[in-house]
């Protein structure tokens, strides 16, 4: 469920980023932040959302906007159409973008350099890319307003500590950064303006496999791992047919399953839930080739520190380092909808799943839960209701084929 962006917006970064070199004016120019001359240190607040890191942020002296903080992203992104009357852009570009089709739907602008405002940071010759349409319904995704990405001008010139445990963001420059007490330093490269890391993944047949994963905020899921099915077969227990996204071309396809261990320097995460994507086009027009990527659902069991300029991440075990990995257990996929983002459709129902088994279907609105309203809860109280228990059932009014339905879910744990 947590995957349903994450090819979506991975194809476009590298469409993107290929289109964005042909304009020298921007390439050749530096895009970073800093912080006030006057600081050493600046704390940012970010809000975590369905695994994804939210932070506000104003451009050109309006806002604030809700930008996800993503180091998959090599520039800028706007996905907001409307964002482009929002704010005073004096000079913009039309860029087409291979495989989007036709008309508006392929384009974007490229602005000029743009004054990005977050608090304690001041921002220097950053452009952004605008969407003409919201390619990505993030804000339905996540529940709230939405309006971009923002990734490698963020991470470029600073030391960035995320700590989840207590949602905020600690930027130092690289030269007077505080490492944390028992932070173990991890080699990193920095190759088309992301980041990547080497880690040993055992899969459950026992082989064991030297990986180069994009470290990558912006993937909701553990872990993502390419050509892996093709090579060694898959998992002993999976889920098959699984839509892992939504990509340029079509749906990206695949299946999820567990690995026995994932290794990061002196770290070992076991029984891990992976994604194995089947796409065959996955590394195509791609200047890195890399065996997948390392996202938050991993991430997040750490503090983390990323410094670019010395080409190394800092991890530190976190409390939750040893929560087991669960799935979604009900088979949906649903976004919020409405003026408020108080509605709960469901956009997918997976085949053979606990909520195919009872007729869920397509456009189905999800009212209440266990006689509590969708309107008064968050799409991860959902989503943790939807992974807590194999064969717990749950009460749930669905507004269905236009009459209110109750049926009785019962999770059911697919891996």
């Amino acid at each position: 469920m947590l995957l349903i962006f994450f090819h979506k917006i991975k194809q476009f970064r590298a469409l993107w980023l290929t289109c964005l070199l042909s304009f020298c004016f921007l390439a050749a120019q530096a895009q970073y932040f800093d912080l006030d001359y006057h600081k050493k240190k600046v704390t940012i607040p970010f809000r975590l959302v369905r695994s994804l890191m939210v932070i506000k942020l104003s451009i050109n002296h309006k806002g604030p906007f809700n930008f996800i903080l993503d180091t998959g992203v090599g520039l800028m992104i706007i996905t907001d159409p409307k964002l482009a009357d929002s704010i005073s852009i004096p000079n913009k570009r039309t860029l087409k973008i291979p495989g989007l089709g036709e008309g508006e739907d392929s384009e974007a602008y490229v602005t000029s350099p743009l004054d990005v405002e977050i608090p304690g940071l001041v921002s220097y010759d950053v452009a952004a890319a605008i969407l003409k349409k919201d390619l990505f319904s993030l804000s339905g995704y996540a529940g709230m307003p939405i309006h971009g990405l923002l990734g490698y001008e963020f991470f470029n010139n600073l030391a960035v500590r995320i700590n989840v445990q207590d949602s905020t963001l600690t930027v130092w420059r690289p030269k007077d950064v505080k490492v944390f007490r028992k932070g173990v330093p991890i080699p990193i490269t920095i190759e088309d303006r992301k980041p990547y890391v080497d880690a040993w993944v055992k899969l459950q047949s026992g082989e064991n496999i030297k990986t180069k994963l994009i470290i990558d905020l912006g993937a909701g899921h553990p872990v993502s791992l390419e050509n892996v099915v093709k090579k060694y077969g898959l998992p002993q227990k999976f889920i098959a047919s699984a839509n892992l996204g939504i990509g340029l071309n079509g749906p990206i396809n695949g299946f999820i399953g567990r690995l026995e261990s994932l290794e990061i320097g002196k770290f070992k995460v076991k029984q891990v839930i992976a994604s194995f994507p089947i796409d065959n086009n996955n590394q195509k027009g791609l200047s890195v080739q890399r065996d997948g990527n390392l996202g938050i659902g991993i991430l997040k069991r750490f503090s983390v520190i990323l410094d670019y300029s010395h080409n190394t991440m800092y991890l530190k075990q976190a409390s939750n380092f040893k929560e087991p990995f669960e799935h979604d257990m009900s088979g949906l996929e649903y976004y919020a909808a409405g003026d408020n983002f108080d509605r709960i459709v469901i956009n997918r129902v997976e085949p053979g799943s606990a909520g195919d088994e009872i007729g869920l279907e397509r456009d189905d609105e999800i009212v209440t839960i266990n006689f509590k309203p969708v309107s008064k809860m968050t799409l991860e109280e959902i989503d943790d209701l939807f992974k807590s228990k194999n064969d717990r059932s749950l009460l749930l009014d669905v507004y269905h084929d236009k009459r209110m339905d109750k049926v009785v879910l019962t999770l059911k744990r697919r891996i």
